[in-house]
C-alpha cells in the first residue's frame, strides 16, 4: 500500500476534468495556505494502483495556484462505484489529464461547468445504471 503522507499534488490522478470558477471564488474566502486547519483533507483512492483523487478537485487546484505542492490528504474509505471512477480516470487520461496540474487551464463558468461536467457525469450515470 502506498503511504498517504508520501503522496504529492503530482502524485495523484484527478477523476474529473472541469473545474468550476464559482467553487474557487468560494474557496477563495477561506483558504489560508499557511493555515491549513479549515481545509478538509482529500480523499484518495487506490484505483488500479494508482491514487486517484474522489473529491476535492477544486480545492487541490486551488492550492496549487497558491503554490502549494502538498495538502493534507485520507484514504477515503466510502464503498464507491468503482466502474464510474474508472471511466472518468479514463476520460481524463484521453484528454491529457493525469495530475491535477492539468486542470489549471480547464477552470470553467459555473454554467459551463454544469453544461459541460455535470452533463457528462449525468451521461455516464444513467450509461452505467440502464
Amino acid at each position: 500500500m502506498i503511504a498517504i503522507e508520501t503522496l504529492t499534488l503530482r502524485d495523484i490522478q484527478p477523476s474529473q476534468f472541469y473545474i468550476s470558477a464559482e467553487k474557487m471564488r468560494k474557496i477563495s474566502l477561506w483558504f489560508d495556505g499557511k493555515a491549513m486547519d479549515k481545509f478538509q483533507p482529500i480523499p484518495i483512492k487506490i484505483l488500479d494502483g494508482i491514487p486517484v483523487i474522489t473529491d476535492g478537485h477544486t480545492r487541490v487546484v486551488y492550492a496549487i495556484q497558491q503554490g502549494l505542492e502538498n495538502v493534507p490528504m485520507q484514504w477515503d474509505e466510502d464503498n464507491l462505484n468503482w466502474e464510474m471512477y474508472r471511466k472518468c480516470v479514463e476520460a481524463c487520461r484521453k484528454r491529457g489529464i493525469t495530475s491535477p496540474y492539468d486542470l489549471s487551464d480547464r477552470i470553467v463558468s459555473a454554467e459551463e461547468y454544469v453544461r459541460k461536467w455535470d452533463a457528462w457525469c449525468d451521461a455516464l450515470h444513467r450509461g452505467i445504471l440502464e
